[in-house]
């Protein structure tokens, strides 16, 4: 028997099914597009590093944030330092006979810190000449508008008349009532 399967011809393997040549493709194309988008996913990632390193990093942003308040800070101080606030002011409009009351809270404000204290000194002096300024108007001059900014004007014209450090820049009234 042994001599019978030699001699029968060794069959050959059969040659691949009909496509063989389209699966080689379709795997050849996957590998392509794999690689690409391996290729694309490598570059976003390099260019987005690229952009971090490009923008501030947050310790900047928190310490620029940080100086940022300190500034102002610092600009509140120095703007607190040179507004005045005065006690207020009671006072009889003239012409009412007594009828008429005027109350108002006002803050000076001034150009220079050593004009501060010399306001401070002189506040006495500087309460008297407002309280004047505000018995010597009528209810009609206080209640316009116009009337407010003539009265803060003269305030202010008055008062830097005697002042010898420095002036008055502005006059700001906190509290307005009349009644």
């Amino acid at each position: 028997m042994a001599e019978e399967a030699a001699k029968e011809p060794v069959a050959a393997p059969a040659p691949p099914a009909s496509g063989g040549g389209k699966q080689n493709f379709v795997m050849t194309a996957l590998a392509v597009l794999n690689m690409v988008v391996v290729a694309a996913v490598g570059i976003m990632i390099w260019k987005g590093r690229q952009k971090d390193a490009a923008e501030p990093k947050i310790e900047h942003v928190i310490k620029g944030e940080q100086e940022a308040q300190e500034h102002e800070a610092h600009d509140e101080k120095i703007i607190k330092a040179h507004v005045i606030p005065l006690e207020t002011f009671i006072v009889n409009l003239a012409g009412s006979k007594g009828r008429r009351i005027f109350k108002v809270d006002m803050e000076l404000e001034v150009n220079e810190k050593k004009v501060v204290d010399e306001i401070e000194q002189r506040k006495a002096q500087i309460r008297d000449i407002i309280i004047i300024i505000l018995s010597g108007r009528t209810y009609d001059q206080i209640s316009s508008k116009e009337g407010k900014n003539e009265l803060r004007d003269e305030v202010k014209d008055t008062v830097n008349a005697f002042l010898t450090k420095g002036k008055i820049t502005s006059v700001f009234f906190t509290n307005f009532l009349y009644n």
